[in-house]
């Protein structure tokens, strides 16, 4: 069953009589649970066919509460399970027809190709499930070839030797473009990458013994801390850039 993503008095909520909705109140919508979905990425799935909304004469789209729960439910689908558009096309279309989905475990889209708990189900499903091929991260983060070369050349995305992306590689993508759009170029952001690297390696270093521990639950439990450090990790970095800026404006 879809679920609706939840709205707020702040950000929006859908008309309670059923009438159609601009991609402004959809994003509101989604937002919040979906804080980096953009109004581009709701055109892109809409240019992929995932959702079909009205248009009004003058070329307007309109959504309806359906589109709206479909659009959540395609972001789910990502969010969760790591999975291509092409699959989960095939999703929806089953859902269509009345048929129950039949989707992975969310932690196993979580998992890490090669990790230690994986065992031969992570080679078998881990790469697959968790990575974006070239053509779709060039369509999905809404890129050229020529920019994700340039990018490469920085050391700030680089293809595994399948030539696959780790799913994080899209939102990598959107925020080094969304950064040049302000002047920053991908030699300035080299210093980040670096930065990256060491708070990644800090955690694995807290993580590391759980990985190696016999039991099960400890295992999972590594994965668990491993994902509340890095967000812990990325709240403190935003607060520390906050914080220095406001010093350097007084």
């Amino acid at each position: 069953m879809l679920q609706t993503p939840s709205g707020g008095a702040d950000t929006g909520t859908a008309p309670a009589d059923g009438r159609s909705m601009s991609i402004g109140t959809v994003l509101n919508l989604l937002r919040d649970e979906f804080p980096e979905v953009t109004i581009s990425k709701i055109r892109f799935l809409e240019s992929e066919g995932l959702v079909e909304p009205r248009r009004t004469p003058s070329g307007y789209r309109k959504f309806s509460q359906r589109d709206v729960e479909r659009l959540g439910h395609i972001l789910r689908m990502q969010r969760d399970h790591y999975l291509p558009l092409k699959v989960i096309r095939e999703h929806l279309d089953a859902l269509e027809r009345g048929e129950p989905l039949q989707l992975p475990a969310a932690s196993q889209g979580a998992r890490q190709p090669g990790s230690l708990d994986g065992g031969a189900e992570a080679a078998q499903d881990g790469p697959t499930a968790a990575r974006v091929g070239r053509a779709e991260l060039l369509a999905t983060a809404e890129v050229s070839e020529v920019e994700l070369a340039e990018w490469e050349s920085y050391g700030l995305l680089a293809p595994s030797a399948d030539g696959g992306y780790d799913i994080e590689a899209v939102t990598v993508a959107r925020l080094i473009a969304e950064l040049g759009r302000f002047g920053l170029e991908p030699r300035h952001l080299r210093i980040m990458k670096a930065s990256a690297e060491r708070e990644a390696g800090m955690v694995e270093q807290v993580v590391a013994p759980l990985r190696l521990h016999r039991n099960p639950q400890t295992r999972a439990h590594a994965e668990a801390s491993a994902r509340e450090l890095a967000t812990l990790s990325v709240q403190l970095h935003a607060a520390l850039v906050r914080s220095a800026l406001r010093s350097q404006e007084r």
